[in-house]
């Protein structure tokens, strides 16, 4: 329980698989099944992420057990949206075993970076979801890449991709309060889903989001468009994709 909200799946997370990372598979269940999280995604990040498995991490995922300590895991990947054309640093070819795909933006694939207008970014997302059968968007709040959130949240709603609320990014100031609200605005205006996840680094973030809680609260945003407050209604939205995944 999160200062009134209780995630009953984290929707992405991260392992050793990453180095930046610190716990293993099983740590981030077995912490999960203690406090009442049911379903966690497994998301190291793709490729081009200096410390990012080998494309063998992400072919092997199979060998995983649908549940670990009671705990359903999707195999997924957190994807790095390489530039403004949306293209990803995972070859589509592997994709083809990937459960739960999120797609990121992070500076430090983009040479002499240096923040965009909303109008670029936001084009670079709609060109994205035209190309990859994307089902979250990792930390779109970051203050790196504004988006134009009617623009942004109506499409995703008429795709069913979800926005995120980032746990990790709105504590680390990446993600500041007004980009949050402004989204939580926009997702509440178009009925566009969110997941509210850690972005854990470390087993001890699962499922934790106080911080996310409050600025949900002050929104006044509903907790039926959040998937993830819901293992029934994540159940189904995995489902109608992948009708063989049962959590």
């Amino acid at each position: 329980m999160t200062n009134g909200l209780f995630l009953e799946a984290d929707l992405h997370t991260h392992t050793v698989a990453s180095t930046h990372a610190f716990s293993t598979i099983t740590e981030n269940c077995e912490y999960a099944s203690q406090i009442g999280v049911k379903c966690i995604a497994l998301t190291d990040h793709g490729m081009a992420m200096p410390d990012s498995p080998h494309v063998w991490h992400f072919e092997n995922m199979r060998v995983l057990p649908r549940k670990i300590r009671g705990v359903s895991v999707l195999k997924g990947v957190e994807a790095n949206i390489l530039n403004y054309d949306g293209n990803l640093d995972v070859p589509e070819k592997h994709l083809a075993n990937i459960e739960w795909l999120v797609a990121s933006y992070h500076r430090y694939y983009f040479e002499n970076f240096a923040v965009a207008d909303k109008k670029t970014v936001t084009e670079g997302y709609l060109k994205l979801f035209e190309r990859y059968g994307v089902d979250l968007v990792g930390h779109p709040t970051t203050k790196n890449f504004p988006a134009d959130w009617d623009i942004l949240a109506k499409a995703a709603a008429e795709r069913g991709i979800l926005l995120e609320l980032n746990e990790s990014s709105v504590a680390t100031g990446k993600s500041p309060r007004e980009n949050v609200l402004a989204m939580l605005s926009a997702c509440k205006k178009y009925g566009c889903e969110i997941a509210v996840d850690s972005d854990a680094h470390f087993w001890s973030a699962i499922g934790s989001a106080p911080l996310s809680s409050k600025l949900l609260e002050e929104a006044g945003f509903p907790t039926e468009l959040i998937v993830n407050a819901d293992i029934d209604r994540l159940r189904e939205r995995v489902h109608k994709k992948h009708p063989e995944i049962e959590i």
